[in-house]
This record gives C-alpha cells, structure tokens and sequence, in this order.
C-alpha cells in the first residue's frame, strides 16, 4: 500500500539553489521502498518539479531497473535519439554517450517528439571525481524571464529541427529508429510528422517542427519546452562546430535548429537563451545511489562537464502527447 503523499516522508530538504532534498532512512530493498512510498514521492515531484533521493544505495543496473518500474508503469522505448545510449533491460539506459569535458546544456528530453516523456528518472550508481550534476531549471520561470519579444516569437511559430544522420556522428539510423530499414523508417517519418530526403550517398535528412512553449497537462502553466539551445550549432565547442561545418557543411550538420519558418537562429540567441537557463540553475552534486526523479515537462535538465569515471542511468516514462504541438510541415501533409 503506498503511502499517503502527507505522510511526514523522511527528511526533505529546500534551498533555492538545489533540487528538493530527500534523504531515505533505513529503506531496506530500494524497489520494495520505491513502491511502498511512491505515491508521496510523485507528489514531491509534483510539487517541486524535481526530487533527488538519497540513501537508496543504489549499486547496479537490475537493481535501478526495479527501482524504475517500481515508480512508472509506463517505461519508454527510446526512438529518435540523437547520441548513442547502451541499453540495460526494457526501458533502462545509459545517460548519453558525450564527451566528458563538453556539457549538454539545458533541454528538455525528446522534446522534438510528438509523444514525449513526462517523467524522467535518473540514478547515479558511480559518481565523478568533479563537476557532472545533472543540474536542473524551472521551464515556467525560464519562460517568464525571456524577452516577451522572443518568447513571442517562439510560441507563434515554434522550433525547427533538421538532422543529417551518418555513421560518424551521433546517432546511428538503427539507434535512432530502431531499423536501418528505408521503408519502415519512412513509415516512422510519416506518422510522426518528419519530412525526410535521402541523399544521394545514401544518408537521411530530416526536418521537423515542434512547439516551443506548451501547457502542462496536469497544472495547465506555459511551459519552455524545446531543446532549441542544446541542438543548436552555436552550443558546440567552437572547434567542434569548426570541425563539422568543415566536413559536412551547413546542410550536413548532426542536429541543428532554426525558428520555425526556417529563419537562422543567432549566435545572440543562443547565448541569451543558455545564460537564462543558468540564470535559473539548482544544482545537487551526484552522491553513489543517488535517485533523482524529474518531471520532463515542468523541469529542464542538464549534465554538467566531468572527471572522472560517471555512471547515470535514465529511463524515460509516461508518455504524453501534448495537446500543442505544432502544425505538421507541409511535407508531412501531403
């Protein structure tokens, strides 16, 4: 029987500068704890957005995939992913292959699919010598803080996202789409409203648009929701974008991102929207077992420049179709 979420749960800390605080007493078998109390947990969640629970001791990869199903009955199979993950077990994965010494800044994940995660639940089962939090930002006071001119803008015509797959960066067509299958991947594209071309070396390019505000589907509050930023080109480290734009080109980037009419996103941009987001950083440095569950819609997170040996482990749950999104391309309609 779960727990009532008035239950006195443990000792929960608040700091404006960090996620909610939860340290378990004595939880014995992690996943028994997770259930008996999960429905007090979701309720921090809902409240704060983001819950970190420490003390579960959470030490491998069956024992956090428990965890995990212990807390969501709806555990997402991962598609359109745009770095390579290593699975553990239905739902279960590896935090995303990333250079240690580059962050991944704020986003909200899959945010550019039509059906995206609500919950995302992270466990950190080795943490670095330094740095590597996945830190997290209120999307309904990073909303708040954009210029109303940009935000305007946004919520108007929302984000484009084009993405050019090859077999040296990023994603692969069979880790993305779960098949390297032409058909079955043009099947994919069409239900999901991705226009797609495929190239004459054989490659895929994509393109397509998603709102970059939402409502929430449980409090209904305007929420930033998009990961224009972190898939834009001025994101990456100079020498990486140099590189890339070297040898593949504009039109052959791994992931890029423009206003929704196909307008160019600024370099200006960019940076304003990165510096609001770390404007509005909590941060909680990963301890061994720690539990961290986010709601995906309500809170952006971010995974933090690193040394040392890291090991997080995600999984993606609830899916939502948010009622929003925007207009399918043209392409898509035909």
């Amino acid at each position: 029987m779960s727990s009532s979420p008035l239950t006195p749960l443990l000792d929960l800390k608040l700091r404006p500068d960090r996620p909610a605080v939860l340290h378990a007493e004595s939880p014995g078998d992690a996943a028994s704890w997770a259930a008996r109390h999960r429905d007090a947990l979701r309720a921090h969640v809902d409240q704060h957005g983001v819950l970190l629970v420490r003390g579960l001791d959470l030490r491998d990869a069956d024992q956090t995939g428990a965890v995990f199903a212990a807390l969501s009955d709806d555990l997402m199979t991962e598609r359109e992913a745009f770095a390579p993950r290593q699975s553990h077990g239905r739902g279960v994965y590896s935090s995303t292959t990333w250079p240690a010494n580059q962050p991944m800044c704020m986003h909200h994940e899959l945010s550019y699919t039509l059906e995206v995660p609500g919950l995302m639940l992270f466990a950190c089962l080795t943490a670095p010598s330094q740095g590597g939090a996945t830190a997290v930002a209120d999307a309904e006071q990073v909303l708040q803080a954009l210029p109303t001119e940009l935000s305007d803008r946004f919520e108007r015509e929302g984000w484009l996202l084009t993405r050019s797959y090859n077999d040296e960066i990023g994603a692969s067509l069979t880790e993305s789409f779960g098949t390297d299958d032409r058909a079955a991947i043009e099947r994919y594209c069409r239900a999901q409203a991705i226009d797609f071309t495929w190239r004459p070396d054989g490659s895929l390019h994509t393109r397509q648009r998603r709102s970059a505000v939402v409502r929430h589907p449980v409090t209904g509050r305007r929420c930033w929701f998009n990961q224009i930023a972190f898939l834009n080109e001025w994101t990456l480290a100079p020498e990486v974008r140099e590189y890339l734009l070297d040898v593949y080109g504009e039109d052959g980037l791994p992931f890029n991102t423009r206003f929704g009419d196909g307008t160019e996103i600024s370099e200006d941009i960019v940076r304003l929207l990165n510096t609001v987001y770390e404007e509005h950083t909590r941060r909680e440095p990963w301890q061994p077992g720690d539990l961290m569950l986010v709601d995906n819609i309500r809170t952006a997170h971010s995974r933090e420049a690193f040394t040392g040996e890291r090991e997080v482990l995600v999984a993606m749950a609830e899916p939502r179709r948010l009622a929003d999104r925007c207009p399918q391309p043209e392409a898509s309609r035909r």
